[in-house]
């Protein structure tokens, strides 16, 4: 009895997510967050996570700022270029680089304190063995700066085709930046793409992008090689 052909793949690449999505790592990063945001007088809480979870060091810096004091950010003033980004003035602009150092400066300290590495979410390694077996090209699109992706990276010993980190977009998620950039850096349709996420800022982002999106929680791990291809 002749075998049925294989399944057509139906995607040029897959965009990963790093933490929460192929690293359990979200809990040390809200850690992190709310380790600094007692220093600023702020308790975080359940409302907070949207600007917590899978944001950039910057921007969940300016959340903190904000909350701790009430308002607009007084220094914030319009940017006329084309990333629309608020222009700060010399002392807010140093605070908010100040918070974000701090932030992730208390996210590396407690990625390197995790004894064996930060714990792996299921099936991230079998994914990824399977699409280079494939010869499925990948990128790994993350909010997280290059300092701790790199810290990371030895542990999902993978040759991604493309990293993408924190300072490599003008704007982070939950803007399509970060998966446009990476479709057009690999060449590829972004709606040609697959983007595994798990945060709504990310899901968020990659399906601005026009990424198909595959949402995983950390519970039940990643999907097959097979599961991707009937992602829609």
């Amino acid at each position: 009895m002749p075998s049925e052909p294989p399944q057509a793949v139906l995607f040029d690449a897959v965009l990963f997510d790093m933490d929460g999505t192929l690293v359990d790592t979200e809990g040390l990063w809200w850690q992190a967050t709310a380790a600094v945001a007692r220093t600023l007088g702020v308790e975080l809480g359940p409302a907070d996570t949207p600007d917590v979870l899978g944001r950039a060091a910057e921007d969940v810096a300016a959340h903190l700022l904000a909350t701790a004091e009430p308002g607009p950010l007084a220094t914030a003033q319009p940017d006329p270029s084309p990333t629309g980004r608020a222009r700060h003035l010399p002392d807010t602009a140093h605070r908010l680089s100040s918070i974000a150092r701090q932030l992730i400066d208390a996210f590396a300290a407690r990625i390197t304190k995790q004894p064996g590495g930060v714990p792996l979410i299921p099936g991230a390694l079998d994914l990824l063995g399977e699409l280079h077996a494939e010869g499925i090209p990948t990128a790994l699109v993350s909010a997280s700066p290059r300092s701790i992706v790199h810290l990371v990276l030895p542990q999902l010993d993978h040759d991604f085709n493309l990293i993408l980190t924190a300072e490599d977009t003008a704007r982070g998620k939950p803007h399509p930046d970060p998966y446009l950039t990476a479709a057009n850096r690999l060449g590829v349709d972004p709606r040609r793409c697959v983007a595994i996420e798990d945060s709504p800022t990310g899901i968020a982002a990659a399906t601005a992008a026009g990424c198909r999106v595959m949402v995983i929680e950390a519970v039940h791990g990643l999907p097959s090689l097979h599961s991707l291809r009937d992602v829609t």
